[in-house]
């Protein structure tokens, strides 16, 4: 089976190439900028036409999420409308499509998690640029999934797990913000689970179609997640610096943020048979790979 993954720099791009070297029968090639650049549609649909996938994974995105508030067309051409050239090219090779989303298309207002059916309502220009992105995909190519996620965090790249160990060895003192929740969830974990779904939506394309949600099991704000972080880097020897919490007033951004983006897993789990594992675990094996590395 060969999987064309869109991007190459992203967490969970660099993830799947890496958990793709364990399966012998998966084919994974990962295309990104020059070779595949998501602003030149006619380019990008024909380079993504002469691979022959089998199936393909929509990794790619405008991620910064305070600098999409001053950049708008750029997050918009790459999130919204690079999606739907990602979507274009999978509807003519007829192949299944995997596309990536986010839990910033809700604006937290809801006290529980959020399912698939509750509406949308970004908050911030990355948020309404990814919701455009979803819309976009499903109207160019129904034989699509669509993951939302949320906090990603790994090994690789930038991200808030490894930011606070960054500045937990710097600093004494950390103020993080705790009235925020959501779920973290590993690039590593979302890889793997990318690609144990891959066969079945090749063995039945028609699996393909609608919009899930899939993040790490269980939930905290970002105030509990740096704490876990730091108790597992203890573990391993690293000093723990003094966390305050604080509100996100007093650590204003430009970008508004919903205070609950908790995701409602259990539609994946009942329609694709995956139980996604804790976010607490997935920090613990990521931490313990960084001391290894360092």
């Amino acid at each position: 089976m060969r999987i064309l993954v869109t991007g190459t720099r992203g967490q969970v791009a660099t993830a799947l190439a890496e958990c793709a070297q364990r399966r012998s029968h998966l084919e994974l090639l990962a295309l990104g900028r020059p070779a595949l650049d998501l602003e030149r549609h006619d380019e990008a649909e024909a380079v993504m036409i002469a691979a022959r996938p089998d199936l393909i994974v929509n990794a790619a995105a405008y991620t910064a999420v305070d600098r999409a508030e001053s950049e708008p067309a750029h997050a918009f051409a790459i999130n919204r409308d690079g999606a739907a050239t990602v979507a274009k090219a999978a509807a003519r090779l007829a192949v299944p499509l995997i596309h990536l989303s986010t839990d910033y298309v809700f604006d937290g207002t809801k006290p529980v998690p959020y399912v698939e059916t509750d509406p949308p309502n970004p908050l911030s220009v990355y948020g309404r640029s990814k919701h455009d992105g979803e819309q976009a995909v499903m109207a160019a190519h129904p034989s699509s999934i669509i993951l939302r996620t949320s906090w990603v965090f790994s090994p690789f790249g930038t991200n808030f797990l490894k930011t606070m160990l960054r500045l937990g060895a710097e600093r004494e003192n950390l103020r993080i913000v705790s009235d925020q929740t959501g779920n973290p969830t590993s690039a590593i974990d979302l890889a793997e689970t990318i690609l144990n779904l891959a066969p079945q939506l090749s063995a039945n394309p028609a699996a393909a179609n609608g919009v899930y949600h899939l993040t790490n099991a269980g939930s905290t704000n970002w105030y509990g997640f740096a704490e876990a972080i730091f108790n597992a880097s203890a573990r391993h020897g690293s000093r723990r610096p003094r966390l305050e919490a604080i509100s996100s007033t007093d650590y204003p951004t430009p970008a508004r943020r919903p205070a609950n983006s908790r995701l409602d897993t259990s539609a994946f789990t009942s329609r694709f048979g995956i139980t996604p594992g804790r976010w607490e675990n997935a920090v613990e094996e990521t931490i313990a790979r960084l001391t290894i590395a360092n």
